[in-house]
């Protein structure tokens, strides 16, 4: 077990490492790490990778965690989708502290939904962000599943209704695609772009608009290029009705 352990530490330019937590040790990880090493457990790889993380990112600047914790100043409101896949600081090769962020499935903004709401309100209304992006994405699980109407349990069947309502709109163009994944690429599209719509009623979006001139983005990532595009913001149909919708 021992040989197979001393196989995790790494070699470099600075002598051997533990690549647990990168502390100098000569032929083996450290003690500390080796019941990590030794275990298959996703929770202790999580615990794991935070060491690395530290230790390497503290190697480069030791004062990093530092400056985050006196505040933050991101310029960016990202609402993008859960997938696991689509991390928006790593995707953007960005740090921690450049985007403030809001996750769901599909990246679909309701106009009633208390959870997008409050996220919006503190970026645009106290962070102040310059710019708000609605993120979709290719390969995604919730607009494939929007083009049918299969039951997902209670909860997702609700959350997901205005996409499939999307679909039903858009029938007669999604028929002329070739194939479930192009008509599903599209969906994410038109999703983004509704989303956007529902954004541009929310009071403080509004007020942030003629005040300081924020803007709305929509964007689509390619998860098979690791691309990100730039979509058309505009969306047709009515006009949202819900909790931000201006009294």
């Amino acid at each position: 077990m021992r040989r197979e352990l001393s196989r995790q530490v790494r070699r470099t330019s600075l002598g051997q490492r533990c690549t647990l937590c990168y502390c100098s040790r000569l032929t083996q990880p450290c003690d500390k790490h080796t019941i990590t090493h030794a275990t298959s457990d996703p929770l202790d790889h999580l615990i794991a990778g935070n060491r690395r993380y530290v230790a390497h990112t503290t190697e480069k600047d030791p004062n990093v965690f530092v400056d985050l914790a006196k505040g933050q100043a991101p310029e960016i409101l990202w609402i993008g989708c859960a997938d696991s896949r689509v991390p928006e600081t790593t995707v953007c090769h960005c740090k921690p502290g450049d985007i403030f962020v809001h996750r769901n499935i599909a990246n679909t903004v309701h106009a009633n939904d208390l959870n997008s709401a409050s996220v919006v309100e503190y970026a645009v209304a106290h962070l102040k962000v310059k710019k708000v992006v609605v993120c979709g994405h290719t390969k995604c699980g919730g607009a494939a599943a929007a083009l049918g109407d299969a039951d997902l349990g209670g909860t997702l069947n609700t959350w997901l209704h205005p996409v499939r309502e999307l679909r039903r709109k858009h029938m007669s163009e999604l028929q002329r695609l070739p194939s479930d994944d192009a008509r599903a690429a599209r969906v994410a599209e038109l999703n983004v772009q509704q989303s956007i719509e529902v954004l541009k009623a929310h009071p403080a979006i509004r007020r942030a608009i003629s005040e300081r001139g924020l803007t709305l983005h929509g964007l689509i990532y390619d998860i098979g290029a690791g691309s990100l595009k730039i979509i058309d913001n505009a969306a047709g149909g009515k006009k949202v009705n819900g909790l931000w919708s201006p009294k």
